[in-house]
């Protein structure tokens, strides 16, 4: 494989999608609400309530039911700081892996279905380049991006988030552990997954709406784990977030070998024909 030739194309891909502020103009207003707007929201939320309507049914079973571990952590801490410790540090988790799925699934979205809407990939398809070094490369112009914009806006959270919590707490109290592993464990592993469905999503799709659509169901996962986690069907660990990060590595090779094997720069071309 010539990396000189997938980098090249990465760096295309970037540059064009870096141009089209109808893509990441709603990128920046998706990052400003997860890393900004709703953890300020939700600590204020807090402060400003009263203890006895914080503790509503759902919360009382989420309390009653809590590992030991869990329970140890908050042990010590008055309702307002246990309500935002584990808002902060275990609701917003599945949500915050959002923002780096949806940035891969954006730009490897634009990168296969978006260039063929636009005809633009015709002539980057009857290059010398062979088709690994052509999807790796659209591969990399998704990777890259979502994990600098994951880590932005991991530091943004984290300063947000103790900056608002500090006049209750009286001390930096954020992140854990637990986002250590979710950083280097599971963020990849997700950018990957949205990838994955991406790209086997675009090898069909026409057009960049009709493959974001379909592969914008990618986050039902996430949203799942925050509800259950919410009626205490699971409690996010260390030790869970490993397994369910080694599942998802296993899933994202399965898929992207899959995506792989079926990209054919032939069918394309005579599809676009």
């Amino acid at each position: 494989m010539n990396w000189h030739n997938v980098i090249t194309i990465a760096r295309k891909d970037i540059k064009e999608v870096r141009e089209n502020k109808s893509i990441w103009i709603p990128m920046i207003v998706v990052f400003l609400i997860f890393s900004v707007v709703l953890p300020v929201i939700f600590i204020l939320a807090i402060l400003h309530t009263a203890e006895s309507e914080l503790m509503t049914e759902p919360m009382k079973t989420f309390f009653q039911n809590m590992p030991t571990s869990l329970t140890n952590q908050i042990a010590g801490m008055t309702l307002e700081q246990q309500m935002i410790y584990l808002a902060v540090t275990y609701f917003f988790a599945p949500l915050f892996l959002i923002l780096p799925l949806m940035v891969s699934n954006i730009f490897a979205v634009d990168s296969f279905a978006g260039e063929k809407e636009r005809k633009t990939i015709e002539a980057l398809l009857y290059t010398p380049t062979t088709d690994k070094e052509l999807i790796m490369g659209k591969l990399l112009a998704a990777f890259v991006p979502s994990q600098i914009i994951a880590w932005i806006g991991f530091v943004i959270y984290s300063i947000v988030v103790n900056l608002t919590g500090y006049p209750t707490f009286g001390r930096i109290f954020f992140p854990g552990l637990l986002w250590v592993v979710l950083m280097l464990w599971i963020v990849p592993a997700v950018s990957l997954f949205g990838l994955g469905v991406s790209v086997l999503v675009s090898i069909k799709a026409k057009s960049f709406q009709e493959a974001y659509q379909i592969s914008g169901s990618v986050v039902l996962p996430f949203i799942a784990i925050l509800l259950m986690q919410i009626f205490g069907v699971i409690y996010l660990s260390i030790w869970f977030t490993l397994v369910l990060g080694l599942l998802f590595w296993v899933v994202d090779w399965i898929i992207l070998y899959i995506g792989t094997k079926k990209f054919r720069r032939g069918e394309i071309i005579a599809n676009m024909v």
